[in-house]
């Protein structure tokens, strides 16, 4: 007969060594065409960085399709290991609206010491304004909370810092 649970624990420090082999930040290479680079910083609720983050990304194609519906070899997927700033970077390509009004963005999941279970949010391109405008989630979180979900160009990649408590804190969403 197995004991009884163990209680909840948190996640980390160790997933450097459990996932590094499943690191799958380039969704295309780098120089696909409509390659983008979107990278940032995790950052605690003091402004710290926050290393050995697990990030995860899953997003529709540049149709706004998602698997299997999409062009062979697309996953949509990837995973990215912060380093010891907090930085990390994915290689993809901006998705296309997956649905009538809805703007082009990216799912993304958060795993990080400190963390119960995964926080989740939204990346958007701050470049897509039109777009945004009529976005129905950017519309009903409000404008303050749909500042932090926008990922502004920055010298040739796109730049969004994920901000886990504090007054700059990132929308998460409840799934």
């Amino acid at each position: 007969m197995p004991g009884p649970p163990t209680p909840a624990q948190t996640v980390g420090p160790f997933f450097r060594i459990g996932f590094e082999w499943l690191d799958t930040n380039e969704l295309v290479g780098r120089g696909a065409p409509g390659a983008i680079r979107v990278e940032g910083r995790v950052l605690d609720g003091q402004g710290d960085p926050v290393p050995d983050a697990v990030l995860e990304i899953f997003q529709a194609d540049t149709a706004g399709r998602f698997p299997p519906d999409t062009a062979p070899g697309w996953r949509g997927f990837g995973r990215c290991l912060s380093d010891r700033d907090g930085g990390y970077h994915f290689v993809t390509v901006k998705p296309g609206a997956v649905e009538e009004g809805a703007a082009p963005h990216v799912d993304l999941s958060v795993f990080a010491r400190g963390l119960l279970q995964r926080v989740v949010t939204r990346v958007y391109f701050a470049d897509e304004s039109p777009a945004n405008s009529g976005d129905p989630v950017l519309a009903e979180i409000g404008e303050a909370a749909a500042s932090t979900l926008l990922a502004r160009p920055d010298g040739g990649a796109y730049r969004f810092d994920v901000h886990l408590q504090g007054e700059q804190e990132t929308a998460f969403f409840a799934w």
